[in-house]
């Protein structure tokens, strides 16, 4: 990174790609960034950072101002180089990405836009009313591969007035029988309407009361796909920026998949824009963490060994 492109950042911003490339230039991790932070005594989580140097957050002022400045100091940058790129904000004027269609997203797109046209929800504006914070799922594989329940924890925060109802899809896997979908409501909501057609299930959670503007809503599901098919993985599809994801996949002891892999896509025709190898601990659970995901999909790839293990004997008592 040259030095006339970090000056050029500097004065045209906008503040994430600045401090993007003032990180760059400079050389360092983002754990090496925090380190030395905390050696001027202040304190910013990494992954804070990364949302920051991503877009995916803006520093809130003026609380934020002397981490701001403390970056300007660890950078070698000008003074306020970084805080005039901020700039005042008001409450509800956050600016954000166009969200993606589902169409640019998975082959399955104009059947999830039928699906949502049916539940009389804007296809471009599915669930615009919320910010997604983090998701947590966890799914478990059969001892025969097949795919078990998926457990879905989704936090959330109001971006206007009178949210009532989160809409979640499905897609299945080719061959996939759609009506041996069941879906129960968890914490914070319960099941609305259900629509489905082809590989695809779109359904509503309701909540309990409209929200405020600003307020948080904690929601959980479970989803249970009976189609009998082998489980080539699990993957989520996100819209917009999000914040973290953290998925676990619970593997069959007797027989693990012979490699699991972290994968990023920015659509299910692409091959992977980041790919990395997972390990299951000794209780065969395999964890993803994403810190901030982009629009695409993420998820957990599992590649099978051609053969499936034997069952294993028991001697009768």
């Amino acid at each position: 990174m040259t030095a006339d492109a970090l000056a050029d950042a500097l004065r045209r911003g906008p503040f994430h790609v600045a401090l993007r490339t003032a990180i760059e230039h400079r050389g360092l991790s983002l754990a090496r960034l925090r380190a030395h932070l905390a050696r001027i005594e202040v304190t910013v989580a990494e992954s804070t950072l990364s949302y920051w140097q991503r877009g995916l957050r803006h520093p809130d002022m003026p609380h934020a101002l002397s981490a701001v400045r403390g970056l300007e100091i660890v950078l070698g940058l000008p003074a306020d180089s970084l805080v005039v790129l901020i700039g005042p904000r008001r409450r509800g004027t956050r600016t954000r990405r166009p969200s993606a269609s589902f169409a640019e997203i998975v082959v399955a797109g104009p059947t999830t836009r039928e699906l949502l046209a049916q539940l009389g929800v804007d296809p471009e504006r599915c669930n615009a009313g919320l910010e997604l914070r983090m998701t947590h799922e966890r799914v478990s594989i059969a001892a025969d591969r097949t795919q078990g329940r998926i457990h879905t924890r989704l936090v959330s925060v109001a971006r206007e007035q009178g949210i009532d109802r989160y809409i979640a899809v499905y897609h299945g896997e080719p061959d996939c029988d759609i009506d041996r979908v069941r879906i129960v409501a968890g914490d914070g909501c319960r099941l609305g309407r259900v629509r489905r057609k082809g590989i695809c299930v779109a359904f509503e959670l309701m909540f309990d009361r409209g929200l405020a503007e600003g307020d948080t809503v904690v929601l959980s599901y479970s989803l249970e796909d009976k189609s009998e098919l082998e489980c080539p993985g699990y993957y989520r599809i996100f819209r917009e920026p999000s914040g973290p994801f953290l998925l676990q996949l619970e593997l069959p002891p007797g027989d693990p998949p012979a490699r699991c892999v972290q994968e990023v896509r920015t659509n299910d025709m692409r091959p992977p824009s980041v790919s990395a190898d997972l390990y299951c601990d000794r209780g065969y659970v395999v964890s993803a963490y994403y810190p901030g995901v982009d629009s695409g999909i993420a998820g957990i790839t599992l590649e099978w060994s051609e053969n499936p293990a034997e069952p294993q004997a028991h001697p009768v008592p």
